[in-house]
């Protein structure tokens, strides 16, 4: 299974025009375990900014970082206390917009299946794992939809051992089941005209 996610994410490459936005970008953490797991955090409530939301960890890309993936091993770092060495990254996902106006990147990598964390309690509330077959396989609720770039967007939501996964997040990760499962989930609608 391993190998069939390297292959993938690899020969994926999604098109990401420049945006004129300020960057961002986030890591998308899969547990190298037989039946690969996604990792995810639970922001801090009293953050500014998404408090008490399911995220990966991540953040604003900085002056001195030299890429997106330096922004996303950074931050990981910073949150979730994961070491660079033990991130093979494997690929990226969409770049997406924001609701505050960042244009974020989605960076795909493998983590040993138990790596060593420990959460900032300044910005991380918990972390967890999300066997990634769940969110092929199980029903998610969709939330009114958004207007970008001239379609219309399904947001999905997940549910799982009482997290709410949504938004973003949750739409980077049915990309990535769409990569690895071929599981055809449609996002996008066609805008209806009145």
């Amino acid at each position: 299974m391993l190998d069939e996610l390297r292959r993938r994410l690899g020969r994926h490459a999604p098109v990401c025009p420049p945006s004129g936005r300020p960057e961002a970008a986030v890591l998308v953490p899969l547990l190298a375990a037989p039946e690969p797991e996604l990792l995810l955090t639970l922001r801090a409530a009293r953050l500014s900014t998404h408090s008490g939301e399911v995220a990966f960890p991540g953040g604003r890309r900085d002056p001195e970082d030299d890429s997106l993936i330096v922004t996303a091993l950074r931050e990981s770092w910073e949150e979730i206390g994961l070491a660079r060495h033990d991130v093979e990254i494997i690929g990226r996902l969409t770049a997406r917009e924001s609701l505050h106006g960042l244009q974020v990147t989605p960076v795909v990598g493998l983590l040993p299946a138990e790596p060593q964390l420990l959460a900032n309690p300044d910005e991380i509330a918990a972390i967890f794992r999300v066997p990634l077959r769940f969110f092929a396989e199980s029903p998610f609720e969709i939330l009114p939809r958004v207007d970008y770039q001239g379609r219309q967007w399904q947001i999905p939501c997940y549910h799982y051992a009482g997290y709410r996964i949504w938004g973003l997040t949750a739409m980077m990760v049915v990309e990535l089941v769409n990569l690895v499962y071929d599981a055809g989930i449609e996002l996008h609608m066609p805008v209806q005209r009145s």
